[in-house]
C-alpha cells in the first residue's frame, strides 16, 4: 500500500465526501428533466441535450486530467463542480442551463479520474475492494438526490443551489489532498489500448447514463406518474448501492470481467420484465446492474491497459463516450417509438453485449 494511514484516509474522506456530490449530480438529470421541459417548453429530444452537455463536460475534465498526467488533484475539478452547479442554479435561459451543465460535468468528469485510480492505488491488494466502497458511497447521493428534489417542490433550482453549496464545503475540506498526494501516478511508461474492452465500457456506460437519466422520462411515458417516477429512481439507487456493498467484500474474488457479463445478462432480464409485466417493477432492480458495470469495466481495462498515469483517463473517457451518445440516440428515438420504446432499446443494447461479451470472457479473465 502507499503512502501512511494519516493520508490514505484524508484521500478516502475527501473521495467519500466528492463521491456523494458525485450521485447527487448523476442522479438529479432524472427527476429534473421533464420539469426543465414545462419550464422551458421543451420536447423530449431537446431536453436530453441537457445530459449530453453534462457528459460533454464530464469528457473535457477527463481530457483534462490525461493532459495532467496524475498530477492534479481534487480541488480544480470541486471548483468546477460548484461553479457549474451554481449556474444552473440561477440561469434563466436554457442556453445558460445547458452551459452549467456542461461545467458541472468536468467537475464530475475531473473528480472520478483523480479518485478511482488514486484509491486502488493507495490501497494495493484491497485496492479493488475500497474502489467499490467509494463507488458504493456514491450511492447514497444518487438516493438522496430525487430526495432532496421532492423536499425542495420538484425544482430544479434550488436544488443545484444546495448542490453547489455542498461542494464548496467538500472544496474547503480537501485541502490536504494535493496533486502528489498518496495513490497519485506520474509516471509515462507508454500504455496498450485495448479496444474490444473499450469499446465494452462504451456501451455499458452509456447504458448506465441513459437509465439514470431518462429512466424516469421513460416511466413516465410508460403512465408513471411523475412523483412517483422520481421515488422509482430512488428505489433503483437503493439496488445500486445494495450491489455495491456486497461487491466490496467479493470484488477480490471474483474476476471484474464475470461481473460485467452478469450484469449485462441480468438488465436483458429486467428489460423483458419492464416491457411485458411492469416498468414500475422492473426499472428499479435494474439499479443492481448499473451498479455493476463500472467496476467490471475500470478493473478490467485497467489491468489489460497499464499502470501508465494516462491510462485511467483513458479508461474513463472512452465510458464517456457511451455517455455521451447513447442518451442523446435514446431521446431522439424514444418520441418516435411506443410508450415503452426506452425499454426495446435496452433490451437490444444489452442482449448483443451479453452475447459479444460472454465469448469473449475466457480471454478478458485471462
Amino acid at each position: 500500500m502507499q503512502g501512511t494511514v494519516a493520508a490514505r484516509r484524508a484521500l478516502m474522506a475527501s473521495g467519500l465526501a466528492s463521491f456523494v456530490l458525485l450521485g447527487l449530480a448523476q442522479a438529479i438529470f432524472g427527476p429534473a428533466l421533464p420539469v426543465y421541459q414545462q419550464h422551458f417548453g421543451l420536447d423530449t429530444a431537446q431536453a436530453g441535450w441537457l445530459i449530453s452537455s453534462f457528459w460533454v463536460g464530464c469528457f473535457s475534465g477527463v481530457v483534462g486530467m490525461f493532459l495532467a498526467a496524475g498530477k492534479a488533484g481534487p480541488r480544480p475539478g470541486l471548483a468546477a463542480s460548484v461553479i457549474g452547479a451554481a449556474v444552473m442554479g440561477l440561469a434563466p435561459w436554457w442556453p445558460l442551463v445547458l452551459l452549467g451543465g456542461l461545467v458541472f460535468g468536468a467537475g464530475y468528469g475531473s473528480l472520478a479520474a483523480v479518485f478511482n485510480p488514486r484509491i486502488l492505488s493507495a490501497y494495493g491488494s484491497r485496492g479493488g475492494a475500497m474502489m467499490s466502497l467509494l463507488n458504493a458511497i456514491f450511492s447514497f447521493g444518487a438516493i438522496a438526490a430525487p430526495l432532496v428534489f421532492l423536499a425542495l417542490g420538484s425544482e430544479p433550482r434550488p436544488t443545484f443551489l444546495v448542490f453547489a453549496a455542498f461542494g464548496a464545503v467538500i472544496w474547503l475540506a480537501s485541502g490536504s489532498v494535493s496533486r502528489d498526494a498518496v495513490g497519485a501516478a506520474t509516471e509515462r511508461t507508454g500504455y496498450r489500448l485495448h479496444w474490444p474492452m473499450l469499446i465494452f465500457g462504451v456501451v455499458a456506460i452509456g447504458m448506465e447514463a441513459a437509465l439514470v437519466s431518462l429512466g424516469p422520462t421513460a416511466l413516465i411515458r410508460a403512465g408513471v406518474a411523475a412523483g412517483e417516477a422520481s421515488q422509482l429512481l430512488s428505489i433503483f439507487y437503493v439496488s445500486y448501492l445494495v450491489a455495491r456493498l456486497v461487491l466490496v467484500f467479493v470484488a477480490d474474488r471474483i474476476p471484474a470481467f464475470s461481473v460485467y457479463v452478469a450484469s449485462m445478462a441480468f438488465t436483458v432480464i429486467c428489460a423483458l420484465g419492464a416491457l411485458f409485466i411492469s416498468p414500475a417493477w422492473f426499472f428499479p432492480p435494474m439499479g443492481i446492474s448499473a451498479s455493476l458495470f463500472f467496476h467490471g469495466f475500470f478493473v478490467t481495462a485497467t489491468r489489460k491497459m497499464g499502470s501508465d498515469a494516462r491510462v485511467p483517463p483513458v479508461i474513463i473517457g472512452s465510458g464517456l463516450i457511451g455517455a455521451i451518445i447513447l442518451p442523446l440516440l435514446c431521446a431522439q428515438l424514444i418520441g418516435l417509438m411506443g410508450d415503452r420504446g426506452f425499454f426495446w432499446l435496452i433490451l437490444f443494447w444489452a442482449s448483443a453485449v451479453t452475447l459479444a461479451s460472454a465469448a469473449a470472457l475466457p480471454r478478458m479473465n485471462r
